[in-house]
Parts: C-alpha cells; structure tokens; sequence
C-alpha cells in the first residue's frame, strides 16, 4: 500500500500506509493522526480536512481544486494567517484520492482546523 507522510504543525511526523482508492483525510482519520477532524466524513461540507501539500507532490496529487473545495478553502483561509507563505499548496484532504503513484506523499497540516 502507498504511504503518506502528515507533519503536524509542530513538527511531529506520523507515517500511515493507505489503500489504493482511499483519501488522505480517511487514511489520517483511520490512524489516529492529530490535526485532521474531517467532521463532515469528506461530504465537501467542512473544510476540516485541511493540508498543505509539499511542493514536489502537487502535480501529482490530482487538481486543481473544484470550484466547490475552492469556495471552502477560501472561507477558511483567515485560520492560516499565521502559516506563511508556503500555505499556498492548501488542499482538502479529503479530496486527494490515494494511487501507487502517490506513494511517499507528504502533507503539512494546519495549527488549527476550527475559528
């Protein structure tokens, strides 16, 4: 199974194999990562699920974003003001499907998912 990569805010780095076909907020949910609440289970309804993709996986990652994921990243982006920025590369994690070829992926998660 591929593997991510989640980087807490603080640093702290966890590792979680995912299936093929998941998505990266249901791999952190199902490994007990901190720092992803995923309140509406990856309705496209919360923006809960926030990440910040590393530069060098973004093109594969899949996007751009929807025009829906896109409103509820705009809605929560006053919580990022204090993430600098390479918070450019924000993604709903919900919306990132798992492929072997994301095998390795490393996302960065927010100081806080809630105002």
């Amino acid at each position: 199974m591929p593997k991510v990569t989640y980087i807490e805010h603080g640093g702290a780095s966890h590792e979680a194999e995912i299936a093929v076909g998941e998505n990266v907020m249901r791999g952190a949910l199902y490994n007990n990562v901190p720092g992803i609440a995923g309140e509406c289970g990856g309705a496209l309804s919360c923006a809960t699920c926030r990440c910040f993709v590393d530069d060098a996986w973004v093109a594969r990652v899949g996007g751009p974003a929807t025009h829906e994921e896109r409103e509820l990243l705009e809605a929560a982006a006053s919580l990022d003001t204090d993430e600098g920025p390479a918070r450019r590369n924000v993604r709903l994690s919900c919306q990132i499907s798992m492929t072997d070829d994301l095998d390795g992926l490393v996302v960065r998660l927010p100081a806080k998912q809630y105002a």
